[in-house]
C-alpha cells in the first residue's frame, strides 16, 4: 500500500547550544565486544540469492519516490541491455527462526523470483520454497528441507527496545555474507511513508544493500526486527536504517505459515488525523486519536454503533495516540473478536463494543481532478470569510458531478489566499456539517460560521465533501 529511493540532498542545520542542568542517569555500560554473540547468532542467518527472467528495462528516470529498497540498484545493476529472456539475480539476506527451516526475509529480496537458493554460512546451499509474503510489510516467509536440525534464533520483544539500546545487524551487504555491524537504536515507531502499518524501528548500525531481509538483534540474541530499508544520498549506509519490529512480523509470519497469506482484522471506517485545530472543535483538548470520517455501510463500525465525528481514542485496551496507529492495532486484532473500543463523541467518553470483520484487500480508484471553474454568480450566493457558497441544485450538482445524496452548502468560490484557501478549501467542496451539526443551506452554513466567531472562536470544525471523499477540517474564522 502504502517503494523507496535515495534522498536527492540532506541539509545540515548549525544547533545553537543551550545549557542544560546535569541530570543522574543510569545507562547501559557499551560492550566489551560483540564476538560471542556473533559466533553463536551468525549459523542461524543465511544469505538469499534469486534468479528470474526480465524483459529488457531502459534506466530509471528521475521521478522516483524519497526512500530506496536499498538493494534494488544492487540487484539490478546488470540489467541495462540484456535480453527480454536473461536471468539476472539478486542478492539479500534472511534468518531461521525454526529448526525445521522456516526462513524469515524481506518481500522485496524474493518477488517475481523463479528461483531462490538459501546459503548457510557453513556454505551449505539449500533450494527455498515460499511460504507466503506480505507486500504491505515487506515480509516473506520461506521454508528450506534439511536432514540435519538447522540453526535458529528467536524472535525477541520488539515492543521492550528502547532509544540508545545496543543492537547488532548480520547479513549479506553487497554480497559479502556473514558481516556484522553494531550501533544503537536511534528511534522506534518511526513512519517512512513505506506502507499503512509502518512502525519501523531506526538504528545507526550500518545497514547495506544486500542486509535486507536480515536480523538486527538486541544484546540478548533475540531478534527484535527485520532490516529493510535506509535513507542515503549514494545508496551506502549513512546510519539511518530502518528494521520491521519483530512483534508485527510475529504476527505476519505466523498467519503467512498457517495460510500462506495474511488475514487481517477490519473494522470499516475511513479515518483521519486529528490537529490541534481539529482537537479544539472537536472538545478534545489535545490532540490524539484516530477521527472517523466516514463509515463502510453495514460494517463491523456501523453495527457497532460507531458515528462519523467520533474520535477513536482506544481500541482493545491499546491506546490510539494517533491516526496512524489505528490500522495497525486493528490489523493485528484476530478476525469476528469482540472488542471495547473508546470514543470521544461529542467532548464525552463512550465505550462500545464492536467484532472485526476480516479485510479484503480492495483496489482503489483514482480521486477525480480538481473541479475549479468559475462558477456563475446565484441569487442564492452567500459569502463570509473568503468562501462564496450556494444551495444544492440540478445545476451546481452536475457542474461539480455532486451526487443526490450530497446534502449541505456547496462551495462555488474561494479567494485566494485566504485562510479558508490555505485550508484547502476548494470550488465542489460541500459543507454538511458545522460543529458536527448538520447544515441544509448556504445560509445555514454561513449562520453557523458567523455564529463561531461572535462567540470568539479562532476555528470551527467542518465536515466536507470533496469528490468521492469525505473529512472534517477546521475553518479558520479570519477572511
Amino acid at each position: 500500500m502504502f517503494e523507496h529511493s535515495p534522498a536527492r540532498s540532506f541539509l545540515i542545520f548549525a544547533l545553537l547550544m543551550v545549557p542544560l542542568m546535569a541530570l543522574p542517569a543510569k545507562a547501559r555500560p557499551a560492550p566489551d565486544g560483540f564476538a560471542d554473540l556473533a559466533e553463536r547468532l551468525t549459523p542461524a542467518v543465511v544469505n538469499i540469492s534469486t534468479s528470474q527472467k526480465v524483459e529488457q528495462r531502459g534506466s530509471r528516470g528521475p521521478g522516483q519516490p524519497p526512500f530506496d529498497r536499498f538493494f534494488e540498484e544492487f540487484f539490478n545493476q546488470r540489467r541495462g541491455g540484456q535480453s527480454p529472456s536473461q536471468k539476472v539475480s539478486s542478492l539479500g539476506s534472511g534468518f531461521v527462526i525454526d529448526p525445521k527451516g522456516i526462513i524469515i526475509t524481506n518481500n522485496h529480496v524474493i518477488e517475481e523470483a523463479d528461483e531462490i537458493t538459501v546459503t548457510f554460512s557453513d556454505g551449505t546451499k539449500l533450494d527455498a520454497e515460499l511460504i507466503g509474503r506480505d507486500p504491505k510489510t515487506d515480509l516473506a516467509v520461506l521454508k528450506v528441507s534439511s536432514k540435519k536440525r538447522l540453526p535458529y534464533v528467536p524472535l525477541g520483544d520488539s515492543d521492550k527496545a528502547r532509544v540508545g539500546d545496543w543492537v547488532i545487524a548480520i547479513g549479506n551487504p553487497f554480497g559479502l555474507g556473514g558481516s556484522l555491524s553494531a550501533g544503537v537504536i536511534s528511534a522506534i515507531n518511526r513512519d517512512i511513508n513505506a506502507g499503512p502499518y509502518d512502525s519501523f524501528i531506526q538504528t545507526d548500525a550500518a545497514i547495506n544493500r544486500g542486509n535486507s531481509g536480515g536480523p538486527l538483534f538486541n544484546m540478548r540474541g533475540e531478534v527484535i526486527g527485520v532490516n529493510s530499508a535506509i535513507i542515503s544520498p549514494s545508496g551506502g549506509s549513512v546510519g539511518i536504517g530502518f528494521s520491521i519490529p519483530s512483534n508485527l512480523a510475529k504476527t505476519v509470519t505466523a498467519q503467512l505459515q498457517s495460510f500462506g497469506e495474511t488475514r487481517r482484522g477490519w473494522l470499516g471506517v475511513r479515518i483521519q488525523q486529528v490537529t490541534d485545530e481539529l482537537a479544539e472543535g472537536l472538545a478534545l483538548g489535545t490532540a490524539r486519536g484516530a477521527l472517523v470520517s466516514e463509515i463502510s455501510p453495514d460494517g463491523p463500525a456501523e453495527k457497532g454503533g460507531l458515528k462519523v465525528g467520533d474520535v477513536i481514542v482506544r481500541f482493545d485496551g491499546k491506546p490510539v495516540p494517533t491516526m496512524r496507529d489505528l490500522p495497525r492495532i486493528v490489523a493485528e486484532t484476530a478476525i469476528d473478536k469482540p472488542v471495547q473500543v473508546e470514543v470521544i463523541r461529542r467532548g464525552k467518553s463512550r465505550k462500545l463494543k464492536i467484532v472485526t470483520g476480516r479485510l479484503e484487500e480492495v483496489s482503489t480508484k483514482e480521486e477525480p481532478e480538481s473541479r475549479s471553474q468559475p462558477t456563475p454568480q446565484s441569487s442564492d450566493d452567500e459569502s463570509y470569510i473568503g468562501l462564496t457558497m450556494q444551495n444544492l441544485s440540478r445545476d451546481n450538482r452536475k457542474r461539480f458531478e455532486l451526487g443526490e445524496d450530497a446534502i449541505g452548502a456547496v462551495i462555488v468560490d474561494v479567494e485566494r489566499g485566504s485562510a479558508a484557501f490555505e485550508a484547502g478549501i476548494r470550488p465542489g467542496d460541500v459543507i454538511s456539517e458545522i460543529d458536527q451539526r448538520a447544515v441544509g443551506s448556504a445560509k445555514a452554513a454561513v449562520d453557523a460560521l458567523k455564529k463561531a466567531k461572535q462567540n470568539g472562536r479562532n476555528s470551527v470544525l467542518a465536515f466536507i465533501r470533496s469528490g468521492q471523499t469525505v473529512r472534517f477540517i477546521a475553518i479558520p474564522l479570519s477572511d
